[in-house]
């Protein structure tokens, strides 16, 4: 493979705009799975441009083209033809996502534009402006809304006035209403971007970025609420259907850390039952990491599927943390040098800042130091 054909930037970049990442268990026809323009950005060097200097693909972009319509053109008027242009690309899914790759890359400049319009909508504060903007954006071209509307919403803070908005223009919260009115792609767009939360949440062990996961679960939330808090969606339906798959999925990967949580305060605020007493800072980041994603599941748990597991981890985290404080200022008395002590109490207090309140953790931290002075 050419060095063109980079792994991280099909395309050179050009339509990360639609670009998702894997997994994507839905496709939507405003965007494409990573992997999916991987593979069709691997046949275009190696099978249609090896004597073209893609090096700078803005500039050849016409031939590039025109070499894949002419190729997809064959593919679709020969069955031997179309047979080997899926066994080029690896399998059906990419010969599938073929259209919409050579549309994005055919509206590559509008894509641009259409970051910035939802960057705009930040800041568009008239609801009548909003929806005027909106119509603005061509819904009688389905597919290239499609392609629009995923590029601008990857850039809307507050997916919900969009709907809202949409809503107004629609005349009824129906999803049929909605869809008649040719604002479907913006509900595609939506689910798109929620699904594309899942591998965000893939990282596990206590060096994981936490920061990242709980960032992922407060935008799925916002994606998810600015649906389900204003559109009707008739039940059975696909609309209906994904979302509730997506929601599971979602829910699936968070569930084996939320049950972790209790088992990592305890075995990071206690002393090891044999042996001499040391810290095990993997632990303790891993039983700090639990409480803030604790907290983030709290202010998200409206849009996913956990609140008995959460409810039970909630409680169960207050109790624990209560305990080992506790116990561990009663130590911090007996020994008010003991270093290790004094480390497991700053954690606990931290953790106590994020499940209960700032004031709790200041009340600790007086007691703390109480009890260091009496050393």
């Amino acid at each position: 493979m050419r060095a063109g054909a980079s792994s991280s930037q099909p395309f050179a970049g050009l339509i990360d705009a639609v670009i998702v990442d894997d997994p994507v268990p839905f496709a939507f026809p405003g965007s494409v799975a990573r992997s999916l323009a991987q593979a069709v950005w691997i046949w275009v060097n190696r099978d249609l441009c090896q004597d073209i200097d893609i090096s700078d693909l803005e500039q050849v972009m016409p031939d590039v083209l025109a070499r894949m319509r002419e190729a997809v053109d064959g593919a679709d008027a020969d069955y031997d033809n179309g047979r080997r242009l899926r066994a080029a690309l690896g399998n059906d899914e990419a010969r599938a996502a073929l259209p919409v790759i050579m549309a994005a890359l055919r509206n590559r400049a509008v894509l641009d534009k259409a970051q910035a319009f939802g960057r705009a909508v930040n800041t568009i504060a008239d609801e009548a402006a909003l929806g005027t903007a909106i119509h603005s954006m061509p819904l009688q071209d389905p597919p290239l809304a499609a392609l629009l509307f995923h590029a601008a919403m990857g850039q809307v803070a507050n997916p919900s006035r969009v709907v809202g908005a949409v809503i107004k223009l629609s005349g009824n919260s129906n999803e049929g209403t909605v869809a008649r009115a040719g604002f479907g792609p913006v509900i595609d767009a939506i689910l798109a971007h929620a699904q594309n939360q899942l591998h965000l949440l893939q990282p596990s062990g206590p060096f994981s970025d936490i920061d990242l996961m709980c960032r992922a679960l407060d935008r799925f939330h916002r994606l998810v609420r600015a649906l389900t808090g204003y559109v009707e969606f008739a039940r059975g339906s696909r609309w209906s259907m994904v979302l509730s798959a997506i929601t599971k999925q979602i829910s699936d990967r968070i569930e084996p850390r939320l049950k972790d949580v209790v088992p990592d305060i305890n075995q990071a605020l206690r002393k090891p039952r044999e042996g001499a007493d040391r810290l095990d800072n993997d632990r303790l980041l891993a039983a700090l990491n639990g409480v803030y994603l604790l907290s983030a599941i709290r202010d998200s748990r409206d849009s996913l599927a956990l609140n008995a597991l959460f409810d039970q981890a909630w409680n169960q985290s207050g109790q624990t943390l209560e305990m080992h404080l506790q116990r561990n200022l009663e130590l911090l008395r007996q020994n008010p040098d003991d270093k290790i002590v004094g480390t497991r109490m700053e954690a606990g207090i931290k953790m106590a800042e994020i499940r209960f309140n700032p004031e709790y953790a200041e009340t600790l931290r007086r007691a703390r130091a109480a009890a260091e002075r009496r050393g």
